[in-house]
């Protein structure tokens, strides 16, 4: 198995490396208006240019060739291909996120998607620059990030999910203790205190795998602040769900579902997977009282991503299900002449049972645009707002 390569020297050489084997490519990954590039075999190549997939004229010379390319990329991290390695994820040298699937497993050859990394941060006020949030949703969600509620962010590929989530996480507080758990790293966060985790897949003789639960065993014992989860996709929501009811505030994590409620029906099932038995009303109860806010985020036709809902988690009702209060809505309006959908996140009605925690955080001067919403919301769950 070949061993990472040491960080200095070897690494611009490496790189160079890279981006010669990739040379059909390059143009697109120097792109900053192309956030994926799509390689379907080695005379196939696509690219995502806002929202929207074109195809290049772009080729390989040969199947070989780009199959060097693709094992280049694996070495880079420490992967070795074989005959019994069908699949990979990996990054590139300046972090893009690579995933891999090789004959005979892919019939068009070899198949490479590289989706970009930008080296800019986005926050909140870019999201609301480009409509994909109001000031006063923005303001209801880092809200919600300083007062420490987990958070689950839902949507389908390439809607956004950890674009949304680095920028959920760029709003944590910069004296807490961050660790980050990732199949392949992808969140650059800001702050001073970050401990990045990665998965690592076994040799070739079965030995040395690391998988996220691996890392939450670890984490849970390196005195976390908060929690941050790359994508959930297993058995490992059984761990998260354990952290967010354990202390562990402000923890969050991405997932894909079409909607809050498809998004805590998918946690639940994936639960199921961990092997730990437990009765479902039980687990109902747990997904209930760990997950506070879910943010749906989704792709429109248009191309543009937005988020689609902002909704709070009350608990089980009385038939034992996920009560989920959505607190703004994606409303249409419209579109342009050149086909641009137009509309915003709008109020439902349904008001936020979260007053008094924003006033014990301290928080509450900063509610500006939403202090009527939570105060409202106060009132109608019985509560005076009061610590």
């Amino acid at each position: 198995m070949s061993a990472p390569l040491a960080e200095g020297a070897a690494r611009p050489l490496h790189e160079i490396s890279i981006r010669y084997l990739l040379r059909p490519v390059v143009p697109f990954l120097d792109d900053p208006t192309v956030s994926e590039v799509m390689i379907n075999g080695h005379q196939d190549v696509r690219i995502e240019r806002g929202g929207r997939i074109y195809r290049t004229d772009a080729r390989f010379v040969s199947e070989e060739e780009l199959l060097a390319a693709a094992t280049n990329i694996a070495q880079f991290v420490g992967k070795r291909l074989g005959p019994d390695v069908a699949r990979f994820d990996a990054r590139l040298p300046d972090g893009s996120r690579v995933h891999a699937v090789l004959p005979p497993a892919s019939r068009q050859g070899t198949c490479i998607a590289i989706r970009k990394f930008f080296r800019k941060a986005l926050g909140l006020d870019d999201l609301v620059a480009y409509g994909a949030l109001t000031p006063e949703v923005r303001e209801f969600i880092e809200i919600c990030v300083k007062a420490e509620k987990n958070m689950l962010v839902a949507g389908g590929t390439g809607s956004g999910k950890t674009t949304l989530l680095n920028v959920l996480s760029s709003l944590i507080p910069s004296d807490q203790r961050i660790l980050v758990l990732e199949d392949t790293s992808e969140l650059q966060l800001q702050q001073e205190h970050v401990l990045y985790f990665e998965t690592r897949p076994p040799d070739r003789y079965g030995r040395g795998a690391v998988s996220i639960r691996d890392l939450f065993h670890s984490c849970l014992r390196m005195r976390p602040d908060r929690i941050v989860v790359g994508e959930c996709r297993g058995g490992e929501a059984m761990d998260l769900l354990q952290a967010m009811t354990s202390g562990h505030g402000g923890s969050m994590t991405t997932l894909h579902a079409n909607s809050p409620a498809d998004a805590l029906n998918r946690l639940e099932t994936m639960a199921l997977m961990s092997g730990i038995e437990m009765p479902l009303v039980a687990l109902r109860g747990q997904v209930a009282s760990a997950i506070e806010i879910c943010l749906q985020q989704g792709r429109l036709a248009d191309g543009s991503r937005k988020i689609l809902a902002v909704a709070e988690i009350l608990g089980l009702d009385d038939r034992g299900r996920c009560r989920v209060n959505t607190i703004y809505e994606y409303q249409r309006k419209g579109k342009t002449d050149d086909g641009k959908i137009v509309g915003e996140l709008q109020r439902t009605g349904n008001l936020p049972h979260s007053w008094h925690e924003v006033q014990l955080k301290g928080l509450d001067e900063m509610a500006v645009l939403t202090r009527d919403l939570f105060e409202a919301g106060s009132a109608a769950s019985g509560r005076d707002g009061a610590p």
